[in-house]
């Protein structure tokens, strides 16, 4: 019996949507600080603010974002939220002050919370149901492979010619989320999703169903902030900067080795077989990181946390939508992504407290225990999983 089939014009258009996006966005992510530094003379804080600022609209738009899709249709806000992400994009062509290039930036955040969001909810639609870790796996792969490609393609393009021409290329990146968003059919089922009334009601933020598992994420999450925030900054503390670039190649190269079995395995066994060994390798692959003196070590430990975080993002998403019915996917979707970038968000600010407080390997070290006592919450806040 053939089983379902993932790879359809529609699944390969919404990736492609999603591709764009993330891309723009770890681009900017990498190179914005360094253009407020170099172009306005700001500080360091100031250039973490140009990042924050696009955070915070996402986290603050996000929960309502379920809602959105509801009242106007998957489609039609895909549509809408990819053109205005792109129409935003045009404008750091032409920001003139600091102050103006934040205000853009939390502008940005807002289309960026729709867009994110609408993406992963037909994505999940989209996916057979038989076969939902596995292709979820694949298409959260999209930003697992921005987080590669982003930066490599704005610190190249930056170290050969001008921030206007890399702001110019991400322009064209852009335009083709939009292009290929015109590809993507969305399942709507509006007829059912909202009363007749039109009253607004707080409960419909968070979908309730998925907060236990959005919970984990947000706590994976914070834990994983220290890679992403700090992993350049503790290389050059132990003099490994030249190997430095290296660590998200080697992270991105045993995640797309590994994600194809993890999610089939997951959709054979179900999840806690595949998300327990996950979290298991990722607390050892931060353990590692602990007393990474050598470029040995310090590769292999990317290799180990590719193997284990780079799964447990489609795999958290995916218990979550798959415990709510399917007008509830927009909302279950919304409730991750806002827990997960809350708990990013977090793990940027405490854990760079945590790090001029202990320093990196007291902080890894209490991260790899900190992922296991997740593990016992999995547990426990998850029984039915």
């Amino acid at each position: 019996m053939s089983q379902p089939r993932i790879w359809t014009k529609n699944f390969i258009s919404i990736a492609a949507v999603n591709l764009f996006i993330f891309i723009s966005f770890y681009t900017l992510l990498t190179t914005l600080p360094l253009y407020v530094i170099d172009k306005w003379g700001a500080t360091e804080a100031q250039g973490g603010l140009v990042v924050t600022a696009m955070l915070l609209a996402a986290i603050l738009l996000r929960p309502f974002s379920g809602t959105i899709l509801d009242k106007f249709g998957k489609r039609k806000m895909l549509l809408i939220s990819s053109i205005l992400f792109a129409m935003t994009m045009i404008f750091y062509l032409f920001v003139d002050s600091f102050m103006t290039m934040l205000v853009l930036r939390f502008i940005h955040g807002l289309s960026f919370a729709i867009v994110t969001t609408v993406t992963s909810a037909i994505a999940a639609d989209i996916v057979p149901a038989k076969r939902r870790g596995e292709g979820l796996g694949y298409f959260t792969m999209a930003m697992n492979l921005a987080v590669v490609f982003g930066p490599f393609i704005g610190l190249t393009v930056i170290q050969f010619t001008s921030y206007h021409n890399l702001f110019l290329m991400l322009n064209l990146f852009t335009v083709l989320s939009v292009i290929s968003s015109f590809f993507v059919q969305a399942k709507e089922v509006e007829s059912t999703v909202q009363p007749k009334g039109t009253s607004f009601k707080w409960k419909e933020l968070l979908e309730k169903e998925a907060v236990s598992i959005s919970f984990i994420g947000l706590l994976i999450a914070f834990a994983y902030a220290s890679i992403v925030s700090f992993i350049s900054v503790y290389a050059n503390a132990r003099g490994l900067d030249h190997v430095s670039n290296y660590f998200f190649v080697v992270f991105a190269v045993t995640m797309l080795l590994s994600r194809p079995f993890l999610g089939k395995q997951f959709d054979l066994r179900g999840p806690k077989p595949v998300i327990i060994p996950c979290m298991v390798l990722f607390s050892l692959g931060l353990f590692m990181l602990s007393f990474s003196n050598q470029a040995v070590t310090f590769l292999i430990a990317a290799a180990i946390i590719g193997v284990g975080y780079g799964s447990l993002l489609p795999f958290f998403l995916t218990l979550a939508v798959s415990r709510v019915k399917q007008h509830r996917t927009g909302h279950a979707t919304a409730t991750f992504y806002t827990l997960y970038d809350l708990g990013i968000a977090l793990g940027s600010y405490i854990l760079g407290i945590v790090v001029s407080l202990m320093g990196f390997t007291n902080m890894f070290i209490m991260l790899a225990v900190f992922v296991g006592m997740i593990l016992f919450l999995f547990f426990y806040l998850n029984r039915r999983a």
